[in-house]
Formats: C-alpha cells, structure tokens, sequence
C-alpha cells in the first residue's frame, strides 16, 4: 500500500520521459505501526518527478515521502519533509493567509495550518509546534493540537526540573505543555498563579508522574523555597505603596492571585514569615510596614 505523510520503500514499476511509477508492489509491510485508513492512497502507483528519478531502474526501490501537489494529486519525493505522520516538530511560518497559515516542511508546496487547528493566533515568522493530520479532502494539514502526538514516556521523575512549550491552554483543566517539545505534560488549573500563553516556553518543576506516564508540572518551587521569593515580592509592592497594601488573610484569594499571582495559601504564609521578622503587621484592613524597618 501507499501512505500519505510517511517515508516508505517503494519499487519502481514505469519509467517515462517525466520520472518514474512507484509501487508498493513486492514491497513487505511496515509492522512496527498500523496506518490509519485516511492515510491509504487508493491508487496502484505514484509519480517521483525526473529530477529526483534519473538514476533509477525499473525494478529499483527508492525511500520517498509522499503527499498532495499544488492539483491535490498525490506525488512521492525523496526529500524528507521536517514532519512526518505520527511526529512532532517546530516549523516555522511563512505566510499567513485569510484561510489559515503556511508553515516551512522543507517541500516546494508549504503545509497548511487551518484557522481552526491553531491553538493562537500565528503570525510570519513564529515558530509553531505541530503535528500532521490528513483533512476531509484528503490532504495532510498541520494541526497545534498535539496532545495526542505526545510521548507519555518520558525519564523524568517528581521534583526533576523540565522546559517545554505551552501549546494550549484550557481554562477547566490549566496548561499543557510538551516538555522538551515532545512529553505530555499538565500545569493544573491551581498551579497557574501567572498567565502563560500558548506558544510560551517556561520551566517547571514535576510534582507527579500520573500512573499513564503523563507529567504533572507546577512553575512554582516547593513551599520553603518558594517563600523567600513570595516574601520578596510582597515586600516590595509593600514598600513601593508607600507602607500600606489593603490585602490581609481574609482578602479573597481572586483578588490576592489579580494583585500578587500567589495562591491564598502562598500568600498567607508570606506575610506570616514576614510578621514573625518584625517587616510588616497585619491588621484588619491590610497589611504595613513595621516602625523599625522604614
């Protein structure tokens, strides 16, 4: 069989004046992966253009990726494209369009991210995280949505610090992201203290490895590490209100994330670390700077 998006084997069945037939004729199936159906092309041979075919005999096998043209026909090539079915990669945009965006794979006809398939807006020049899909025309189009393209095994374990991509955002369940572009992993909802931005790349530190092998991340460090940051930043908005914040441990925690991007919990702690070092009272109404430290 022939495939859509794949580098495969195939034998040459024709030669002509414009390149020669490919087939899978002869050809022993891949096993290590089974294609889906759409990837399947129902005909018996492809063409591989003459400047990519000259040497070749009939009978001779060549590895080609093959995909649609410019005339939606399905042509095979011996470059190999930056993405292939199954893959992940970071291409870049080179047009956008009223339709969608066209990002470069390395082959003369650039490949499609639709509108619909992007996770932000993108603009030329971006670098975006993609994998391929084949549409309902049959052609092979880019989609930001990876997440079924992660690899779920990763060799990081809890507290390992990680980089990766925030590829979407999803406001019930929090950011995703592909750690090292290719590791499924998840910044839950309570984790997100500061707003983060698909296409955003960030450190964060595991705190789970889920039983599926997906990562759970937090951009925060542990408690006790994080707190001497967390008084800082306090400390310092304090300072520059001139001695006097109206936020206290009975603030509502929306407010306290609007004006700190800390949790209620972070926040408490903080101004409790920084009460016990005689910097700051909390009083009713808020929070100020203590007599001996202005």
């Amino acid at each position: 069989m022939i495939l859509l998006g794949r580098m495969q084997t195939l034998r040459v069945v024709k030669k002509t004046d414009f390149g020669c037939y490919l087939s899978s004729e002869g050809i022993a199936p891949d096993t290590s992966f089974v294609p889906e159906k759409k990837e399947v092309v129902d005909i018996p041979s492809v063409l591989l253009p003459k400047k990519q075919s000259g040497d070749l005999s009939i009978g001779d096998t060549a590895e080609v990726f093959v995909y649609k043209d410019s005339e939606d026909r399905p042509i095979a090539t011996t470059t190999k494209p930056s993405l292939t079915m199954g893959a992940i990669a970071r291409l870049t945009v080179k047009e956008v369009t009223n339709i969608g965006a066209f990002l470069d794979w390395g082959l003369a006809k650039d490949l499609f991210l639709p509108f619909k398939e992007q996770t932000f807006r993108v603009q030329k020049g971006d670098s975006v995280l993609v994998t391929l899909y084949i549409d309902k025309s049959s052609r092979l189009c880019a989609t930001a949505k990876v997440y079924h393209a992660l690899d779920t095994s990763s060799p990081y374990q809890r507290e390992d610090q990680v980089s990766g991509t925030v590829y979407e955002i999803i406001d019930a369940f929090g950011a995703y992201v592909a750690v090292d572009d290719r590791y499924s992993a998840l910044i839950p909802k309570k984790e997100l203290f500061t707003t983060l931005k698909p296409g955003e790349k960030i450190n964060a530190r595991v705190t789970k490895v889920q039983p599926d092998g997906r990562l759970v991340l937090s951009i925060r460090e542990k408690s006790y590490l994080q707190m001497d940051t967390d008084c800082t930043l306090i400390y310092e908005a304090l300072c520059k209100a001139g001695g006097f914040l109206p936020y206290h441990d009975k603030t509502s925690p929306d407010l306290i994330k609007a004006k700190f991007g800390l949790s209620k919990n972070a926040f408490k702690r903080a101004i409790g670390h920084l009460q016990k070092e005689g910097k700051l009272l909390i009083e009713e109404d808020g929070i100020s700077k203590t007599e001996e430290v202005k």
